[in-house]
């Protein structure tokens, strides 16, 4: 990930007066010390101490003036490598200037503007600067909060010889450092729903990755006359042709409860932060399993998109949509929703690209926050359109370390039999829990029932 290379001219914006603002604090000493001196001299008739305020009062003017005429140019350039990163993880920033101007330059100060979450505001002093000249300094940035986060723009201070002036230049381009959440390695585990290309599911769905589908296409030279559609061919007004059936990949949708209402606390140790960790992780497994995967939350949105009826594709697609979707779960934040009525919506079908249809079909990872009763039930139906679903259920008293007889919810136990019964593999989420343990418990969950399927 790099930068341009914006280039700085040899005047401040705003002008003369502009250069004025830059005298330090040394500067406007000298300045004020020149002119207090000069009307001494001038009421005690003192011409020594006259020509000694002049000079104190005129050296800072001239130094103002220098460096408002500097005509030499730099320019300067970023480079963050990676520009993605996950929580806790550094990112090396690249910083090169150059002197793209016939004179030398002086001292210069660099400076780079960061947020604070990133760390401190890196500076640097860079020597005398040849003509055609070039120097290089870099930096490491981490943060333990997901999110975007700006770099830049880069800043240029220059300063005379006797640090009476300082001013400072802008470039006007900056970089974006993504932290995404934590993820963990899981291990293979069976939890069902997968189609016979990839597990041992019996139910099936096509290819999006494959070069053709059952969708009736455009006729191209030296295509088979034995495969024109004719239906599509009346339809259209012109020669269509059948496309081939293409090996089978399986179905996952990873659903995050997102309600604000659901989840209490906040910081990287929190519940929603534990539960965006996990669906990342999640995301992550199955789609390095070969399954079409797409991301959902109780809004309803789903990533990456419509295309494909939500899902993500395989080969350099799915590698697009995996990164489309660590981008949506590094800045994701709580939804102002009350229940989880869009997110079942999604889930049946209705053009959404869910499991409704022609039957139960995919898997189905949820990850809620605290159910009453009424989501309870509207969790529970969302079982009957998939082949196979695991919930990890998050209780918000338990993580905040508030009594248990304080929250005015059903018991945790309770909510998780309802989902139990209903054919989920519900799974409780306590505080501090490896997510990849949890992740072997509802494979275990799952053989024990004596449900087969395939590995995720």
């Amino acid at each position: 990930m790099s930068a341009g290379a914006p280039r700085g001219a040899g005047r401040p914006d705003g002008g003369l007066r502009a250069s004025l603002s830059g005298l330090t604090t040394r500067g406007r000493s000298f300045l004020a010390a020149g002119i207090a001196a000069a009307g001494c001299a001038y009421v005690l008739g003192q011409g020594e101490l006259l020509r000694v305020g002049l000079l104190l009062a005129a050296l800072p003017l001239i130094c103002v003036y220098a460096l408002h005429r500097t005509r030499y140019r730099v320019s300067g350039s970023r480079r963050l490598t990676p520009g993605r990163v996950p929580a806790g993880a550094e990112a090396r920033v690249q910083l090169r200037m150059d002197n793209v101007s016939r004179l030398p330059t002086g001292l210069l100060m660099l400076q780079d503007r960061v947020p604070y979450v990133l760390g401190p505001r890196p500076r640097f002093v860079l020597d005398r600067v040849e003509p055609g000249g070039r120097r290089e300094v870099s930096y490491r940035v981490r943060s333990d909060l997901r999110g975007r986060y700006p770099l830049g723009p880069l800043q240029l201070r220059l300063t005379d010889p006797f640090g009476l002036v300082e001013l400072t230049r802008s470039f006007s381009t900056y970089d974006t450092l993504t932290v995404i959440p934590r993820t963990e390695p899981l291990p293979p585990v069976h939890l069902g729903g997968e189609s016979s290309g990839y597990g041992d599911g019996s139910r099936r769905s096509l290819a999006l990755a494959g070069d053709d589908d059952v969708i009736p296409r455009t006729y191209r030279r030296g295509d088979d006359l034995r495969r024109v559609h004719w239906r599509s061919t009346a339809r259209y007004g012109e020669l269509m042709v059948r496309r081939e059936e293409q090996p089978q990949r399986s179905r996952a949708t990873v659903l995050l409860d997102t309600r604000r209402i659901a989840f209490e606390g906040a910081g990287p140790d929190s519940a929603f932060e534990w539960a965006v960790s996990g669906a990342a992780s999640a995301l992550v497994h199955l789609l390095e399993q070969g399954f079409s995967v797409r991301l959902l939350t109780d809004t309803g949105n789903s990533v990456p998109g419509e295309g494909g009826g939500g899902f993500s594709s395989g080969g350099h697609e799915s590698a697009e949509a995996a990164g489309l979707m660590m981008d949506t779960l590094a800045v994701v934040g709580h939804s102002d929703g009350a229940g989880l009525s869009r997110a079942y919506d999604a889930v049946r079908g209705g053009g959404a690209g869910g499991f409704g249809g022609a039957g139960a079909e995919g898997l189905l990872i949820a990850f809620f926050g605290d159910l009453d009763d009424v989501q309870t039930e509207m969790a529970a139906k969302m079982r009957q359109r998939a082949g196979g679903a695991v919930a990890f259920v998050l209780d918000s008293a338990t993580w905040a370390g508030q009594p248990a007889q304080n929250h005015a919810l059903p018991p945790l136990e309770q909510r998780l039999r309802r989902l139990r019964d209903a054919g989920w593999t519900a799974l409780a989420a306590p505080p501090g829990v490896a997510f990849g343990e949890l992740w072997r418990h509802a494979g275990t969950a799952r053989l024990s029932t004596g449900t087969s399927g395939g590995r995720a």
